[in-house]
């Protein structure tokens, strides 16, 4: 069993590494951002992060954020969004609620409120279903601000939505004229 603060240090590293920069160890990830389990762990374990099969089916078990996912044997892992490298995890299509939420920081909204959100250095602009959540990601980048985005609208105007493995609603991009509010 692993630490809370183990699971963190893995779970980050392998977030780093599956989302952003598998090079770091040494490993490729597929079309679909699968790496081989096996593999990881050998090129995790050469980079100092000491990590078990065990361990690593624990932290994919126990992140509360579903960060990752293993294929149906075990032999491959990605993580199931949030690259910033081009990959395409396979999502569906979905129809999202009518409105959905987006956590950032206080310090961004002026640049939202002339840009919309765009998704920068990800694939993704990244929206909750519960203002809760997004509070929880804003709080992460300094003061938070809660942006309500008018999704159902956005859908019906032709914006595509996709709904991760991990429940985190995905669009390229939200104009400025779907955001209704920008508060907490």
């Amino acid at each position: 069993m692993l630490t809370e603060k183990e699971k963190i240090i893995l779970s980050k590293f392998m977030s780093l590494v599956l989302r952003h920069e598998p090079e770091r160890i040494g490993i490729v990830l597929d079309d679909n951002g699968w790496a081989d389990t096996n593999e990881l762990i050998e090129r995790m374990n050469h980079a100092g992060h000491r990590i078990t099969l065990a361990q690593l089916k624990e932290i994919v078990e126990t992140n509360d954020k579903k960060r990752f996912k293993f294929s149906g044997d075990f032999s491959k892992i990605r993580a199931s969004q949030g690259h910033s490298i081009s990959v395409d995890v396979e999502l569906k299509e979905a129809l999202p609620p009518i409105f959905l939420y987006h956590g950032t920081a206080t310090r961004f909204v002026d640049s939202i409120k002339s840009e919309g959100l765009i998704a920068k250095s990800r694939l993704y602009v990244y929206l909750s279903t519960d203002r809760e959540t997004a509070v929880k990601v804003g709080e992460r980048h300094g003061r938070p601000a809660v942006l309500t985005v008018d999704a159902g609208r956005m859908y019906n105007s032709g914006f595509k939505f996709y709904l991760s493995d991990n429940n985190v609603w995905l669009t390229a991009s939200v104009p400025i004229e779907y955001i209704l509010e920008y508060g907490l």
